[in-house]
């Protein structure tokens, strides 16, 4: 094995803190639950814990509407709680890397209540103020003037929320509840930082940077174009049917919040950061929630990660989508002048299920277990959702008393008062867009409640009843047919494999439509001695597939010895010229 970084070879597990596990019965995750949980995620194979939000907060925006950065949300325990979860993750060789939330704060933060009281306080410009403009009609019932601009909250509409007590508004890019800081302010920096350092001197091993090229907006306060508001918006992308409509949808997207994210700053601000980092031990490490690759600087001074978001946002993930992503991803990563590493996911708190989103209602298990191969196998960092290595699926809520996601609210009340939708419509889209369905709590028996919360217990969401079903951990360790032991089974074989872990990524069929196929290869240490190559073929069609593969230059007259397949296979040893693969069928194997 090359010297890598602990973070490249790690396999990283999301753990959203309320519905993991449910350690005092209250209906709601905790430490107490996480740390009881931690020999499971031992025996799965993870290696590293990304902790969404633990911080005090309204919830308004489910934790990522921060009230003090330096402590922990009393409903998932107390301080001391915490450090004991952090010293038994690492005490099993699992590091934990927390979200830090950049952008904004909650409008409860001490900071946001100062700042709002008058023009003249010490943390008057901690935020974005600006003064009102002049409205044709005149002042507002509130005494309110016109907004500086038509910018939109990607969350509920205005970007811009009026306070009297300095008849200013301030700028929120999401709720109103969650005021953006104004990082132009040195002081603002400061503060952030040291809060960053609180956590790092408790041995926290990094963070996964929220909302990242939201924390610049453009200081010209550009308005945008946008024939329509946020709500409107919203309701023309689902109405959108042909691949017209759904472009036109898109570019709209686009436009509307083009002036409000990657303004000039963020890379010397993650400079900053980065170096903060690098003067901890432990090489701790940066993973940013954006795509865009140049916030990884020269490879080597800015974040350590970038989500490869591109890969899965897709209806339908194809042989032709994986491979134009991956040529492209990693043909900038290699171009960065310090090399760059590649992190991969399918699925995250903000987005539908893997099991529901890229399944086909008829062969849902193969699926899963298929995209499973696929985030394990592609070259990069891996990260898992908690709940995929079990497929629980999106859970639909019926009724609006049910919704968490305030964002989801938001939307069912704005189309049924300012578009007229029928409640019972306006439910349904509602449980369609809610991030609630996908965040229902983690499934770990067939008892009530799926053994999150004691029977009887009100669950802060409601757990999906398919939990009845086998889609539960308990059930699912003891069938070894299962999609629990199929990921275990996967991430031995990946981390006994050294190709998997760290080898170049060489596709090998640019044109199939039916099947994916590409080597992993470990670079050569010296010209006598050559590291480990590996084969993976993902079979895309629902029938038998023949391949032979003996032209492959990589191939050619070499033997292929089987370390993973998800069909039964009777032979270990198979050669190229003559390779059978059963209908959605994993391959991976060894190029002897």
């Amino acid at each position: 094995m090359s010297k890598l970084k602990w973070w490249q070879t790690a396999v990283f597990y999301q753990i959203y803190p309320r519905s993991f596990a449910d350690g005092n019965g209250d209906g709601i995750g905790d430490f107490k639950g996480i740390t009881e949980k931690l020999d499971y995620l031992q025996d799965l194979g993870v290696d590293a814990i990304w902790l969404s939000p633990h911080f005090p907060s309204p919830n308004w925006d489910c934790g990522y509407d921060i009230s003090d950065y330096c402590n922990v949300a009393p409903e998932y325990g107390t301080m001391d709680e915490f450090k004991v979860f952090l010293y038994e993750a690492h005490e099993r060789n699992i590091r934990v890397i927390l979200d830090l939330v950049l952008n904004h704060t909650s409008d409860e933060h001490p900071w946001f209540l100062e700042s709002k009281s008058s023009r003249d306080n010490p943390k008057a410009d901690w935020y974005v103020w600006l003064d009102p403009l002049p409205s044709p009609r005149g002042r507002g019932a509130g005494g309110e003037g016109a907004p500086p601009n038509n910018w939109q909250s990607c969350f509920d509409g205005d970007a811009w929320t009026y306070v009297p007590e300095r008849d200013q508004y301030y700028y929120h890019y999401f709720m109103k509840q969650q005021p953006d800081l104004n990082w132009r302010n040195p002081a603002v920096k400061q503060a952030m930082w040291d809060a960053a350092r609180f956590w790092l001197d408790l041995g926290v091993d990094g963070f996964r940077l929220d909302a990242l090229g939201t924390i610049y907006e453009d200081p010209n306060l550009t308005p945008h174009n946008v024939p329509m508001n946020l709500a409107e918006l919203r309701r023309a992308s689902e109405l959108a049917r042909t691949p017209a409509e759904k472009k036109k949808i898109e570019k709209y997207w686009y436009d509307m919040f083009k002036h409000q994210w990657g303004g000039p700053g963020l890379h010397d601000l993650m400079k900053e950061l980065r170096a903060i980092l690098d003067e901890y031990e432990g090489d701790r490490m940066l993973v940013g929630e954006d795509d865009n690759i140049d916030y990884m600087g020269n490879g080597n001074d800015e974040l350590h990660l970038i989500f490869n978001f591109p890969l899965m946002r897709t209806e339908r993930l194809t042989p032709d989508h994986i491979r134009r992503n991956q040529k492209e991803r990693l043909t900038r990563l290699e171009a960065l002048p310090v090399r760059g590493w590649a992190c991969n996911t399918l699925g995250n708190h903000d987005s539908s299920r893997i099991y529901t989103r890229y399944g086909d209602r008829q062969h849902d298990s193969d699926l899963a277990r298929f995209h499973a191969a696929l985030e394990l196998t592609l070259k990069g960092t891996p990260f898992l959702y908690n709940g995929e290595e079990i497929g629980m699926t999106d859970y639909m809520l019926t009724d609006i008393s049910q919704v968490k996601d305030t964002m989801g609210s938001w939307y069912y009340h704005a189309i049924v008062t300012e578009m007229g939708v029928h409640p019972d419509e306006a439910m349904q889209r509602t449980a369609v867009m809610t991030r609630d369905k996908n965040r229902t709590p983690m499934q770990w028996s067939n008892n009530p409640n799926g053994g999150f919360s004691p029977a009887g217990v009100q669950t802060w969401l409601p757990v999906n009843p398919n939990y009845k079903d086998g889609i539960n951990v308990r059930d699912q360790l003891h069938n070894p047919n299962s999609l629990l032991n199929y990921y275990t089974h996967l991430l031995r074989v990946r981390k006994s494999s050294p190709a998997l872990m760290e080898g170049d990524y060489l596709p090998i069929q640019s044109t199939a439509k039916d099947y994916f196929a590409f080597l992993r290869a470990e670079r050569s240490e010296t010209e006598t001695k050559h590291g480990q190559t590996v084969l993976v073929i993902l079979n895309f069609s629902q029938g038998k597939l023949d391949l032979n593969l003996s032209r492959v230059p990589e191939l050619k007259g070499r033997t292929l010895h089987t370390l993973f397949s998800s069909a039964v296979r009777s032979y270990t040893d198979l050669s190229p010229k003559s390779l059978h693969l059963g209908a959605f069928e994993v391959f991976i194997a060894e190029v002897k």
